[in-house]
């Protein structure tokens, strides 16, 4: 076997191992936001999460993968590689396409699982699995094609985003607002007055365990970014991923004891993930201190912005704006303040950050690609959902929403107290 040989089978299983690693974080995403709303919706988020991957799955393969790295049309689009992604010719790869299709794939579906908690447990299952389809196949694939195919526009002028605080959790962040606002609060969340009420979560426990498994996940999807096994920054990377996430649970520790005079839970997990998101665009171009800062930042910003939101009546169960949103833009335009000289030359980005004397160029940068994607993630999000509801109400009934989508939507509870059977009469009814 030749050493051209070993590199490319290292390298395939390399990146499928990250792969799978990024799909197991749909179960995180399914026990966390399960754990944060109510028993009675419980299934229903388990159902979107299976949306996500089998619609997402399906719709990339068919065409969203074509539009975001076909045969580039003007920077902004790519026009090959429909129902064919192996047709995809022009991109150079150490491994297959197949195995980069599954990675971008796993990639893909991480992005509407995002939206999915913004919209929790008053969506409409059936209007649910449209915008997926128009997520998955032209939202991302559009933005994406910007900033990581050959010929995109934003990558073009030299923004960086090495695993996607921008292109994947700024616009998800940003799409999980605009369907926040576009559906409106649950029934009961805010008072006449404007007082937000609180909404327990069912299952602390539950979204803790969630919260764990995305952070291991997020080791495969900053890491396998690389897209190499032997790829010497592969050890940084996983020590920036793991400091910022961990600065932005502690800095929140502090912070709600401070605040609250107790560590507020969901708080607490909430910012370890918002120190995942930020990290994401610089895991490979910032120092490990940086990194530490970049977590604490975000940690505390996501608490200052969820309670912004309900300030303002936005009713975001999960805190998907917040953690996504928001994160990613901070991490974004971090690498414009922060990314180091010797980091960004590896891998021969020609920018560095305005702090590490590489002027206000890559800022700029920076600045101008999350302000685009983050305008289209939102306003896309708001002109598709308003398309949908004139064939699809949106929004559930009031009666179902009362009574919950697990029974009024998919017709069975997530707990049963029942030691008999089921009357599937009286739940159709």
């Amino acid at each position: 076997m030749d050493l051209l040989t070993l590199s490319k089978g290292l390298d395939t299983i390399w990146i499928v191992l990250t792969a799978a690693m990024i799909l197991l974080m749909e179960g995180g995403f399914a026990l966390l936001e399960a754990g944060f709303v109510r028993q009675k919706n419980a299934v229903s988020i388990i159902m979107k999460v299976f949306v996500d991957i089998t619609f997402g799955a399906l719709i990339f393969y068919m065409f969203g993968f074509a539009l975001m790295y076909g045969q580039d049309i003007g920077g902004f689009i790519g026009m090959s590689g429909f129902f064919d992604h192996n047709s995809v010719d022009h991109i150079t790869l150490n491994v297959s396409m197949d195995t980069y299709w599954l990675f971008q794939c796993a990639f893909v579906i991480a992005v509407i699982s995002i939206v999915s908690g913004a919209v929790a447990e008053r969506i409409n299952f059936r209007a649910y699995i449209l915008f997926t389809i128009a997520m998955t196949g032209i939202i991302y694939p559009i933005a994406g094609h910007w900033v990581w195919s050959v010929g995109g526009w934003l990558g073009k002028l030299g923004m960086i985003d090495f695993a996607g605080s921008a292109v994947i959790h700024g616009l998800g962040g940003f799409s999980a607002l605009a369907a926040a606002i576009f559906i409106g609060p649950r029934i009961g969340k805010f008072t006449a007055n404007g007082k937000a009420n609180i909404v327990p979560p069912s299952n602390l426990p539950l979204a803790s365990v969630g919260a764990f498994i995305l952070w291991f996940g997020w080791f495969g999807f900053n890491s396998g970014s690389t897209l190499s096994a032997t790829n010497s920054s592969i050890g940084h990377i996983a020590v920036t991923t793991m400091l910022s996430a961990a600065a932005g649970g502690a800095s929140n520790i502090l912070f709600t004891m401070l605040r609250y005079k107790k560590a507020d839970p969901p708080m607490v997990i909430n910012g370890s993930l918002a120190g995942l998101v930020g990290i994401t665009a610089g895991c490979a171009y910032v120092s490990n201190g940086i990194a530490i800062l970049i977590g604490t930042v975000c940690g505390i910003a996501m608490l200052l912005v969820s309670e912004w939101l309900e300030a303002k009546q936005i009713d975001d169960p999960v805190g998907a704006f917040a953690v996504h949103g928001v994160s990613g833009s901070i991490g974004t335009l971090a690498l414009g303040l922060f990314a180091e000289k010797q980091l960004t030359e590896q891998v021969g980005q020609g920018y560095y950050g305005l702090f590490n004397g590489g002027g206000w160029e890559l800022l700029g940068v920076q600045a101008l690609g999350l302000l685009t994607i983050c305008a289209w993630g939102f306003g896309v999000t708001w002109l598709t959902l308003k398309l949908i509801n004139r064939f699809v109400r949106v929004r559930v009934s009031r009666d179902e929403e009362l009574v919950g989508l697990d029974v009024g939507s998919h017709g069975v509870p997530a707990y049963s107290q029942e030691h008999g059977f089921l009357d599937i009469d009286k739940l159709k009814a």
